[in-house]
């Protein structure tokens, strides 16, 4: 018999949350958790994965051992380390020379393995990967930055505006701005933050993955310095593309 429900529980109760809170990690109903816990249903699969990549565990683990019965110190230290694991989240770190093969390797377990790996202990449980970017398309945030991302499973959770890695077939890695597009549903515009470089459209059927930027980690002095004419030549610049956009995507 599954373990699923009192598990959940136990694993919520243990980080101090509430249904609401768990909920929301999840992604879920708070009647969802609340009919989990309870044995009235099921979790689905994607859940229980989600809940077993929060807390480390196997599948196997969470579905058929009861882990209220854990062997080995008191609740308080189990509650610590229990915390202390889930909270070391490792960001695994794709460089420039490493971008070609990640194409062809995201999906492969044992090439994500390989890639050297980083922790940033300000960030909450999820899952996580880091890219280093080049070229001046992203000014002022200068090339050779690492973008840490968050990753996005559902392109309706796109926020305009917002900066994201996107992963696709035909453009490859990009850093970019994303605009949702009113009027083609299937497609995504990807901005530059220097407005010399066009936007462009990528169809979200291309689209690999793509996560979404919550830290941005640079070497110190490495912003480039700006000319104040240049800076209105690039903001008037903006300014027309933007409002060109909007005309387009309404």
């Amino acid at each position: 018999m599954s373990n699923a429900g009192k598990n959940l529980r136990y694993l919520r109760k243990l980080r101090g949350w509430t249904q609401e809170e768990f909920a929301n990690k999840l992604k879920i109903k708070r009647s969802l958790v609340g009919a989990y816990e309870e044995e009235r249903a099921e979790p689905k699969l994607e859940v229980m994965e989600q809940v077993c990549s929060i807390f480390k565990l196997t599948l196997e683990d969470f579905l058929f051992k009861d882990l209220t019965e854990t062997v080995g110190g008191s609740y308080l230290d189990r509650r610590r380390q229990l915390k202390m694991v889930s909270e070391s989240n490792e960001i695994r770190f794709v460089p420039v020379k490493a971008a070609a093969g990640y194409m062809t390797g995201y999906a492969d377990p044992e090439f994500v393995d390989e890639l050297n790996t980083f922790t940033l202990p300000m960030l909450a449980p999820g899952q996580y990967r880091a890219f280093e970017i080049m070229g001046d398309s992203m000014l002022p945030t200068p090339s050779g930055s690492v973008i840490v991302g968050e990753k996005v499973e559902d392109l309706d959770d796109l926020k305009n505006s917002n900066t994201y890695v996107v992963l696709s077939r035909n453009e490859g890695v990009a850093y970019k701005r994303v605009m949702k597009n009113n009027r083609l549903k299937n497609k995504i515009t990807l901005i530059s933050d220097n407005p010399q470089y066009e936007p462009y459209n990528v169809s979200s059927e291309d689209v690999l993955e793509i996560w979404k930027a919550v830290y941005i980690l640079q070497k110190a002095n490495a912003a480039p310095v700006w000319d104040v004419n240049q800076l209105a030549g690039m903001v008037n610049n903006l300014q027309e593309q933007v409002s060109t956009l909007k005309k387009k995507l309404n």
